[in-house]
């Protein structure tokens, strides 16, 4: 979906964001004139490329950046922004580090819809998937693929379900950013690089 046009440009960014970033902005854009959303500044910062899939983001996480991105309000939406510089090289290479990702985000909705069977049963499939595949191999092209397929699959839908109901909440921006800052960390953690180790390249338009 392609978003209008953003706010003008005099519009100050938000507190600890590197100079020269577009301003936050809902949904996809065609240019960084007509702002960005979270994962276009990631992108950015990353390699300069004006795309919400960067290389350099692992692609379970830039999904739930996207949803967050698009389902906050502006306010929460400016105080995530510094978040683009630590996904701009969010990618960890474990097995186990999407049904983790996707675990944490089936847990939150869980804690909205404590009797959700479904949201149980997601819960516990990731879980079991992590602790499969902690210490498992990187593998060939054959485990790349049934790893792909699983995020493209169960995976993404089980994401999906659970940020419907965190969407959903009466406190979804506080719910929806406390993820999003919480996914962060966990990426920054099972990489083992922390933020500040990180170069962040400046981006001049």
């Amino acid at each position: 979906m392609i978003a209008l046009p953003g706010r003008p440009a005099s519009v100050e960014p938000p507190a600890g964001v590197p100079a020269g970033l577009p301003v936050p902005g809902r949904f996809a854009h065609l240019h960084p004139d007509d702002g960005a959303c979270l994962m276009e500044a990631a992108g950015l910062l990353a390699t300069g490329r004006f795309t919400d899939s960067p290389a350099g983001t692992h692609p379970a996480l830039a999904a739930l950046a996207r949803v967050v991105n698009d389902n906050v309000g502006d306010d929460a939406r400016h105080a995530l922004w510094p978040l683009a510089a630590d996904l701009a090289h969010a990618r960890p290479a474990g097995r186990a580090y999407p049904p983790l990702l996707v675990g944490m985000a089936v847990g939150a909705a869980r804690r909205v819809r404590p009797a959700s069977r479904r949201l149980a049963r997601s819960g516990r499939a990731c879980r079991r998937r992590a602790e499969r595949l902690a210490d498992a191999p990187a593998g060939g092209p054959a485990v790349r693929i049934a790893d792909e397929l699983w995020w493209r699959g169960p995976g993404r839908r089980r994401l999906e379900q659970a940020l419907r109901v965190l969407c959903a909440a009466p406190e979804a921006d506080r719910l929806l950013s406390r993820l999003l800052r919480q996914a962060v960390t966990q990426a920054r953690e099972y990489t083992g690089v922390p933020a500040a180790s990180r170069e962040v390249h400046r981006c001049n338009r």
